[in-house]
């Protein structure tokens, strides 16, 4: 089980700053999650394939491909603003 000084060794390099009430509270957190992992360390997976979901999923995507747009009029003429074959846009900076 982790211990309060544990904790607030770990707040330190994590830059947080901590009461001792929350170190006790944190130090029985984690060492309840590091009491998971270590029953799940226990588990034989000599047979179980790495994987990163549960679930099988699959994105559906598709190539890009580079191609020309050939009404680039209707495009300029769609535009709020432009100056010949220019969007103009409103400054962002100042």
């Amino acid at each position: 089980m982790l211990n309060s000084e544990q904790v607030h060794k770990v707040a330190l390099l994590a830059r947080l700053e901590l009461t001792p009430i929350e170190e006790e509270q944190y130090a029985k957190q984690m060492s309840s999650i590091l009491d998971y992992f270590e029953q799940l360390s226990e588990l034989d997976t000599t047979d179980v394939e790495p994987t990163t979901r549960a679930i099988d999923m699959s994105n559906i995507t598709r190539r890009d491909q580079q191609s020309s747009y050939q009404n680039l009029t209707g495009i300029y003429e769609a535009a709020p603003d432009r100056e010949t074959d220019f969007f103009k846009v409103p400054k962002i900076m100042t």
